[in-house]
């Protein structure tokens, strides 16, 4: 179901109070994104602050139905019950609903998208549209160019998280105001799991790897990964072991990766880090090599600013593909 067609659209935030709340809101009015009337929305505990778009304060209201009635454009930044709830009442109302919570990813009736890499998705959604974990739009985009050049038939990843890919509460416990987000102390440390622990892996490992062969059209490709925390407060990178179908070059895949929308290479021994990228809306790539055992696979490093392209920059590019 397409979102009401308006060029002043009304615009809720479920979960404005938050990390990616604050983000999307900032991203909001660096695109300039049409928003005729903007309405803050967050769970009960968060009702009654206030939060900041264009010079303006706006008073956080609770997310319902009631408050969500009329919104022609709702993103969802906040809990997945919530998007449970919430999400569907939305878009059968008629609202186009992006949603950042794990909630709706996999459902195969939810496209998931990253607009460089899938745009084409976006043509069969029904109202609802999921953005992928932080993690897995940094990899796809770094992937994809390889994909088209030389297609792709095995990816073994570590992931270093950044501390706000967890939540407000995690910085402060990086910081040092808090305990007990993270299974271990995190500052001064490596922590080698991002979220609970299905079976050998963490639930974080098994959605990058659901969520890449999805997104990419490969619903059997080989995707292997670690997914690690770190003591870092912005920007999630990868480490990542690509093994192509066709042989390709280091040059080669430069090549593709500079020439694709959103990508930013670091050539030769050149790198990008989590303290210089944070802030940017690009997926950076650099140590891109030959690994000199197998003649079909290559090295990468990527970095992503998990809180603006991992998150509110993507959701914000969807909802401008569909109302373009």
């Amino acid at each position: 179901m397409p979102a009401r067609s308006t060029a002043t659209p009304t615009v809720a935030i479920v979960g404005a109070t938050g990390l990616v709340g604050e983000t999307l809101l900032r991203v909001l009015e660096e695109r300039a994104f049409p928003v005729g009337t903007l309405r803050a929305l967050a769970g009960a505990r968060s009702a009654g602050t206030r939060v900041r778009f264009r010079s303006r304060e706006h008073l956080v209201e609770e997310a319902s139905p009631e408050t969500l009635r009329g919104a022609d454009v709702v993103f969802f930044a906040a809990t997945g019950e919530l998007s449970r709830q919430l999400g569907p009442l939305a878009a059968e109302a008629g609202a186009l609903v992006i949603d950042k919570s794990s909630t709706w990813r996999m459902d195969p009736a939810v496209p998931l998208v990253v607009p460089e890499v899938n745009p084409g998705a976006l043509a069969h959604h029904r109202g609802l549209v999921a953005c992928p974990n932080f993690t897995t739009i940094g990899l796809v985009m770094a992937l994809e160019p390889l994909r088209r050049a030389a297609g792709l038939a095995h990816v073994t990843v570590t992931t270093l998280q950044a501390a706000s890919g967890a939540g407000r509460e995690a910085l402060e416990e990086l910081a040092g105001e808090s305990r007990g987000v993270f299974p271990r102390t995190l500052a001064g440390n490596v922590v080698p799991q991002c979220d609970r622990f299905l079976d050998d892996s963490t639930a974080e490992e098994h959605k990058l790897a659901d969520e890449t062969r999805k997104i990419l059209s490969q619903p059997s490709l080989p995707v292997t990964s670690t997914c690690v925390r770190v003591p870092v407060a912005v920007g999630h990178s990868a480490s990542v072991l690509v093994e192509t179908e066709r042989p390709l070059a280091p040059e080669e895949a430069l090549e593709a990766l500079q020439v694709f929308p959103g990508v930013r290479v670091h050539p030769g021994n050149d790198y990008p880090t989590p303290l210089e990228i944070a802030g940017r809306d690009e997926v950076f790539v650099g140590r891109v090599r030959r690994d000199p055992t197998h003649r079909r696979r290559l090295w990468l490093w990527s970095v992503i600013d998990n809180l603006r392209k991992g998150a509110a920059t993507n959701a914000v590019q969807i909802a401008e593909a569909l109302l373009s």
